[in-house]
C-alpha cells in the first residue's frame, strides 16, 4: 500500500500583511531606520509600536529590543542581578534562556518539569529554599503555562523576583489574565517562528518605573529616552542615566513597521493556531500509545506547536520513528538527544553554565518527547493528515 506523504514545508510562514509591507517601504524610502532618527515632532515607528504593545498587554511600559534573548538579558540586569547570583529556571527550555542568564552574569539553577511540560511546583519550592535565589526566570516553554497563581504565591513567600519568558505565550492567558502580566518583568520574542514575525526582535514589558528606565538606558538610548513610546518621568532617569551602561539592543523602525501591522491580527491568529492544534490533538488522541499533555481549565494557550510522548519507545525506536516521519514529510524535533540538534538542546549540553545538577524526571520526560511546529500556512485538513501519518508510524514501530 502506498503511504501518504506530506509535502508542505514546516518553516514557511504567512506573508507579512500588505500594510506592513507598505509601512516598511515608507521607512526605507525615508532613510530613517534608526529609532531616534525623527524629524520635528514625528513619533518613530518603534515608539508607536511600544505604545501599542504596552496597551495590548495592559502594562505601563514596553521596550522594543533586537531579540527576545536580549530582552531576557537586560531584564535581569535591570532587576539588579549581581555577578554570580543564582537564577532559577526550567530545565526544559531553549538555549537563549540559560544564555541570557549567563550573559547577565548569573548562574542557572534548574528546576524539574512535570508530564505537562510545566515547572514542577514542589521542586521549585525546594530549589527556592536551597538556592536562596532572588530571581526566577520562568520559561513558558512551547506555550505550556504553569499554575501561575501558585507560582506567584511561591515567589512572594520566598521574596523571589519573577521574570516571565513569554516567547511562546504571546496572546495566551492564565485564569483570564494575560501571560506576561504575572511577574515584575515579561519578555517576548518576534523571531520568525513566534506569534509576531520580524525575523528577529523582542519586547520587554513592566509596570516598574526604575526597571524600565534602566532597561531603556541599557538598550542604548544615548540620553534620548524621551523619544520612547512608553517612558516614566524624566526625574526617574537622574541617576540611572549615569549609572547604567549602554548595551545597544534597540529595535529599528523597519522591524517596528512590520510588527505594527501584525499586532491588530494577533488574537485572530491565536485562534487560528488553536483550531489547527485541536485538529491535530484530536487525531493523535485516537492512538492510546501517544501521550498528550493535559491542558488545565484556567489555561488559554496558543497552540503554535504541539508536543507529545511515546513512552513505550526505546532510543532505537525513537530514531526509527523520526526517520520514518521525515521520509513522509513530517518534521519532528526530539528533545531527548545528548547532542544539541537544530533549535533543540537538553539542559546537560549547556556545559558553559557549569551546572552539574541531576534532574532525572526531566530526562525521563524528554527521552520520548517529540515536538511539532504548527505553521498558519497549514490547513485543518493538513493537521489531520499529519496526525494520521504520526499515528501510522507509531503503530508500525510498536506492532
Amino acid at each position: 500500500m502506498t503511504k501518504t506523504v506530506f509535502s508542505k514545508p514546516f518553516t514557511q510562514q504567512e506573508a507579512i500583511p500588505d500594510a506592513g509591507i507598505e509601512h516598511a517601504v515608507a521607512v526605507l524610502r525615508s532613510g530613517r531606520l534608526h529609532r531616534y532618527n525623527t524629524l520635528g515632532d514625528e513619533t518613530s515607528e518603534t515608539a508607536l509600536l511600544e505604545q501599542e504593545f504596552a496597551a495590548y498587554m495592559g502594562q505601563s511600559y514596553c521596550l522594543a529590543c533586537t531579540s527576545g534573548g536580549y530582552s531576557l538579558h537586560i531584564a535581569l540586569k535591570a532587576a539588579g542581578i549581581q555577578p554570580g547570583e543564582a537564577v532559577l529556571s526550567n530545565a526544559f527550555t531553549l538555549a537563549p534562556v540559560p544564555g541570557a542568564i549567563d550573559n547577565a552574569g548569573g548562574k542557572p539553577v534548574l528546576v524539574e518539569i512535570d508530564h505537562n511540560y510545566c515547572i514542577d511546583l514542589a521542586h521549585l519550592e525546594t530549589m527556592m529554599q536551597q538556592s536562596k535565589a532572588r530571581f526566577f526566570m520562568i520559561s513558558h516553554m512551547r506555550g505550556h503555562i504553569a499554575d501561575m497563581t501558585a507560582v506567584v504565591a511561591l515567589c512572594e513567600k520566598y521574596g523571589v523576583t519573577l521574570i516571565e519568558d513569554c516567547a511562546h505565550t504571546m496572546g495566551a492567558h492564565w485564569d483570564g489574565k494575560r501571560s506576561g502580566s504575572f511577574g515584575k518583568i515579561a519578555c517576548f520574542s518576534t523571531q520568525t517562528y513566534k506569534h509576531l514575525n520580524s525575523g528577529e526582535g523582542g519586547f520587554l514589558t513592566t509596570n516598574d518605573d526604575d526597571i524600565i528606565a534602566r532597561a531603556i538606558i541599557y538598550s542604548g538610548s544615548y540620553m534620548l529616552f524621551e523619544r520612547h513610546g512608553t517612558v516614566p518621568e524624566a526625574d526617574v532617569f537622574t541617576d540611572i542615566k549615569l549609572d547604567t551602561p549602554n548595551y545597544s539592543g534597540r529595535m529599528d523602525n523597519l522591524r517596528a513597521a512590520i510588527l505594527r501591522a501584525q499586532l491588530p491580527g494577533l488574537d485572530l491568529n491565536c485562534a487560528r493556531w488553536n483550531d489547527r492544534y485541536r485538529a491535530l490533538q484530536q487525531r493523535l488522541a485516537q492512538n492510546s500509545r501517544i501521550l498528550l499533555p493535559q491542558r488545565p481549565e484556567p489555561e488559554s494557550y496558543v497552540g503554535s506547536s504541539l508536543q507529545f510522548r511515546v513512552a513505550d519507545f526505546d532510543e532505537q525506536q525513537v530514531s526509527a520513528f523520526i526517520d520514518g516521519c521525515a521520509t513522509r514529510g513530517i518534521e519532528l524535533k526530539w528533545f531527548g538527544g545528548v547532542e544539541p540538534h537544530g533549535f533543540t538542546s537538553r539542559y546537560d549540553s549547556w556545559r558553559y553554565t557549569g551546572n552539574t545538577q541531576q534532574l532525572p524526571r526531566t530526562l525521563e520526560i524528554l527521552a520520548t518527547t517529540f515536538d511539532l511546529r504548527i505553521p498558519l500556512t497549514f490547513s485543518i485538513n493538513d493537521m489531520e493528515t499529519i496526525g494520521g501519518i504520526i499515528d501510522e508510524e507509531v503503530s508500525e514501530i510498536l506492532s
